[in-house]
């Protein structure tokens, strides 16, 4: 016979986290003291307890000290409950029969890790009362309360925390404990309302009438629960403090009565949680798809725009294209590349949360792919290069046209002017009624217009060329350019022809021409040529010119200078051909000849060779002014040129440096996920404070643009280089912080504690020599070797490299190898495009992915088949009854009607559907 008042007290009860509330309870009146009601109390709730097993043997106990003293119907309540045999009883009457079976019930009892503290079978047998009450407490506890855990809480505190969250909103109730909590009975109709409304009309209970209440809700229980009258109501409110014991015992009842709609419950909680998670992500997909589509809309209409290449007629409009496309670039086109990046980091936040949830990878509709997008703003970027290049490029053939075709309209002015009145000289016949010295003088003024109009060949040849080169230029008033050309060409041949004729009809009347005036023919001869430099001087004084730097403008100053040189030289042939015409001045007067007017052999007189070489004299200040004005205006582009490359050599070396300390800062690791992302978004916020740099140097590029200035010798950076550098460097920090994120996201999801984390980039970085942030396959397999897998003999080794024991655990207990099989299969999880390069984030995915509990698609079908009742299709009503109403109506709408046997009308298929979250298809 087993002692049990001598069990030693510090037996331990080791199943879960029960042990010390069984010895807290087992502590139950050691000194035999009891309160009355208390036991009044326990004696009907005991018994109660007992014949609701007990009948299921076809018995039952009427006194509960009494009818267990022979230990028979004990053992049959301990087989009934436990489900399992007890050895064979002793059928004897005397007394030590009955303290061998009640030893067999205790022994029993105390193989399920039950201590049994100062109980033994003889106050059993002897009929102790409170002994008895404590056994059969104890039998409750363990077989009726002690399996009742609500997150990983103790038996009772379980059961307590199972009653606060279900009649909790309930007006009224605040349940606390196991007494006075209960003894207004609203708890009691408050639990069954919970789970069967249509039993109790809760509303018309009074919290004043306790006695109503406990007996409506035990009335209630008896009758549709099956769950016996275990107390009495004036019992309970009579009692100051009810008994906590026949409490729970009660209320441990209504738990197992309604653990079918705990079961409901738990499978309703965990499809929510199911569709919580595809919502989010079906929102997340349309926003991409949204902002992908706008995205791309834009850039389609905006690429047309850059594209078009049909020039403007004027300098001033294309000047307004050009400041149309730096609108473009300062206002519309900095939010896109915004939208852009976010767009990106928007995909990869979506992918990682799939991964997360065991869920497919998204697959953007046709053309939406981040590819397709980059593709797009490359054309875009392309576009907008070849577009500024063609603006520049215009405005500049724009500008030749402009300086050509007024040199032209100069050219030809100067040309008209000389050729007026030459066919009607040409055409007259004076030579018919001269005498032979003014035969030969004719002839002689003759051949002096021809040397002048030899000179003007080189004038309508210059012409000419222009014309030419404004046709090649496509001048968009070429046809008006071509009509005068053509005029002047066409008068230039008939001079030819006319002069031709007149010098033959002058050649016939040469043999009567004797005497010529050598002084007006020397005048003439000299006059011409010189008279000619004057107009070739003057026409360059006025000559337009167009430079683009200053030592283009330096070479025409020197150029000028170089000519004013000349001038003293010119100013004593000019006196020389005066002296010519005072002296034949003289000669005439000496010899009292009277001179037929001007000289015969030129129309230069002296006073137009004094009134041009004054002009020239006026003409070479101007110059001297038009050109200093130049080089005041390429000094300031010069100065332009240098303030912008000043600039652009620091912000140009600052963004290399800042993009390779991004670069150095996503290696290095210092501190927690946490402690680099705040890094990251203060690293973040001062690139940001350095945007009015850039804002600045763009402004002194539009100046440069302004003042037409196509090069700079001073800077190797372009303000389209800057640009590019500038929204690289944005996208980078903002792709690196959102890297941060998903990392903390799957340390989160995937139960990864910091010191994992640090292992795992620390051993990922070792490996990633080059810093590009992926690991080429060979450098993979080392990198897995290092973290425990021994690759020659194709099997796990600890080498003391990691420190996830979890890790090398889960190695272990899958028999994970390095083979060249296994590593093809890991390589097809990390790297499924076969790009050849694993990435970080697609390293750590694999190194938690085994040991992180996830949803299952056969999960949520078993969770489904409980909210239906084991039936193989699912109503609409029990959705609704079931779930969250606006996750009901998500499955309502998605569902396939149910095709199976058996069904009814309205039946929905939830096996399909539960498959197809897990699957590709798009619900």
């Amino acid at each position: 016979m087993v002692d049990y008042h001598a069990a030693n007290n510090q037996a331990q009860y080791t199943s879960g986290g029960q042990q010390s509330y069984m010895e807290q309870e087992n502590d139950w009146d050691r000194d035999l003291l009891l309160d009355p009601a208390w036991e009044k109390q326990q004696r009907k709730t005991f018994t109660a307890w007992c014949n609701s097993h007990l009948r299921k043997a076809g018995t039952q106990i009427e006194n509960i000290e009494e009818d267990f003293r022979d230990g028979l119907k004990l053992m049959l309540l301990l087989e009934v409950i436990s489900g399992e045999r007890l050895p064979k009883p002793e059928r004897g009457k005397m007394r030590v029969h009955k303290i061998n079976n009640v030893n067999k019930a205790l022994d029993f009892i105390a193989s399920k890790g039950v201590k049994l503290v100062s109980i033994g079978a003889e106050e059993i047998v002897d009929g102790n009362a409170k002994m008895t009450l404590g056994m059969i407490w104890t039998i409750i506890l363990r077989f009726a309360i002690q399996d009742i855990s609500v997150e990983e809480t103790s038996a009772k505190e379980g059961l307590l925390l199972w009653c606060q969250r279900k009649t909790a909103p309930y007006k009224n109730v605040n349940v606390q404990n196991f007494h006075i909590s209960w003894k207004d009975g609203l708890a009691f109709n408050a639990l069954i309302h919970r789970h069967r409304p249509e039993l109790i009309d809760y509303d018309k209970l009074r919290k004043d009438d306790p006695v109503t209440n406990l007996n409506n809700a035990f009335e209630v229980a008896e009758k549709y629960l099956d769950i016996p009258k275990m107390l009495d109501a004036e019992d309970i409110v009579n009692t100051a403090r009810p008994d906590e014991k026949a409490i729970m015992t009660y209320v441990s009842s209504f738990y197992h009565a309604f653990s079918g709609a705990q079961k409901a419950e738990t499978a309703a909680n965990r499809i929510c949680k199911v569709l919580a998670v595809n919502q989010e992500n079906e929102h997340l997909m349309e926003d991409y798809e949204k902002l992908a589509s706008d995205l791309l809309e834009w850039i389609r209409r905006t690429i047309p725009w850059l594209e078009n290449r049909i020039p403007e007629k004027t300098m001033a409009e294309m000047q307004q294209k050009l400041e149309d496309f730096r609108g473009y670039r300062r206002v519309h086109k900095p939010p896109k590349v915004q939208e852009k990046c976010q767009l990106e980091i928007n995909f990869n936040t979506l992918q990682t949360k799939l991964r997360l949830s065991n869920r497919p990878a998204f697959m953007p509709s046709e053309g939406r792919m981040v590819s397709d997008i980059n593709g797009a703003w490359h054309n875009l970027e392309g576009a907008e290069k070849g577009y500024e290049e063609w603006l520049l490029n215009e405005i500049r053939r724009l500008e030749r046209l402009d300086h050509l075709a007024e040199k032209f309209r100069q050219k030809a002015t100067i040309h008209e002017g000389w050729t007026d009145g030459k066919e009607a000289m040409l055409t007259q016949k004076d030579y018919e009624t001269t005498s032979l010295s003014e035969t030969k003088a004719l002839l002689k003024k003759h051949e002096a217009f021809e040397s002048d109009l030899a000179a003007h060949q080189d004038r309508v040849e210059q012409i000419a060329a222009i014309a030419q080169e404004l046709n090649e230029l496509d001048y968009y008033d070429s046809p008006n350019v071509n009509a005068r050309c053509q005029k002047i060409c066409e008068q230039w041949d008939t001079l030819g022809a006319l002069t031709q004729s007149r010098r033959e009809s002058l050649e016939r009347t040469e043999k009567q021409l004797e005497s010529i005036d050598e002084l007006y023919l020397e005048y003439a001869k000299r006059a011409a040529p010189f008279n000619n430099w004057m107009e070739g001087a003057m026409e360059d004084l006025q000559d337009m010119f167009i430079v683009h730097n200053i030592e283009e403008i330096q070479g025409l100053i020197t150029a000028h200078e170089q000519f004013k040189a000349t001038l003293p030289e010119a100013n004593k042939e000019r006196e020389a051909i005066q002296a010519i015409q005072a002296e034949v001045q003289k000669i005439a007067q000496y010899n009292g000849i009277k001179l037929a007017g001007t000289n015969p052999y030129t129309t230069i007189t002296p006073s137009s060779i004094d009134s041009k070489w004054d002009k020239v004299q006026k003409l070479v200040p101007q110059r001297d002014q038009a050109l200093q004005e130049e080089l005041s205006r390429q000094q300031s582009n010069d100065h332009l040129r240098r303030q912008f490359a000043t600039q652009a050599n620091m912000v140009g070396p600052w963004i290399q440096n800042k993009m390779e300390e991004i670069g150095r800062i996503s290696i290095e690791m210092n501190g927690t996920l946490e402690d680099q992302l705040t890094h990251l978004r203060q690293y973040e916020q001062s690139i940001i404070e350095y945007k009015p740099n850039i804002d600045q140097l763009e402004g002194n590029h539009q100046l440069i643009q302004e003042a037409l200035i196509f090069d700079n010798k001073y800077t190797a950076y372009t303000m389209e280089h800057l640009r590019v550098g500038w929204e690289q460097l944005l996208t980078t920090i903002a792709r690196t912080i959102n890297e941060i994120e998903n990392q903390i996201l799957t340390r989160d999801a995937k139960g990864i504690s910091q010191e994992q984390l640090h292992e795992y980039r620390t051993s990922f970085n070792h490996f990633d020599k080059d810093h590009s942030g992926t690991l080429m396959a060979e450098e993979f397999k080392a990198c897995l070797i290092s973290l425990g897998y021994d690759v020659e003999n194709d099997k796990q080794k600890r080498t003391g490299i990691m420190d996830s024991d979890d890790f090398r655990a889960l190695l272990i207990s899958t028999g994970n190898s390095l083979g060249d099989a296994e590593f093809a299969r890991i390589m097809g999880i990390v790297d499924p495009n076969n790009s050849g390069a694993v990435t970080f984030q697609a390293f750590i995915d694999f190194m938690s992915r085994e040991t992180t509990d996830t949803d299952t698609a056969d999960q949520v079908i078993a969770s489904f088949k409980i909210l239906a009742g084991d039936k193989n299709y699912i109503t609409a009503e029990e959705l609704r009854r079931e779930l969250p109403p606006d996750q009901a109506e998500y499955c309502i709408a998605r569902m396939a009607p149910y095709s199976g046997p058996d069904t009814v009308p309205g039946a929905l298929d939830y096996m399909s559907f539960s498959t197809a979250l897990y699957g590709e298809s798009d619900l």
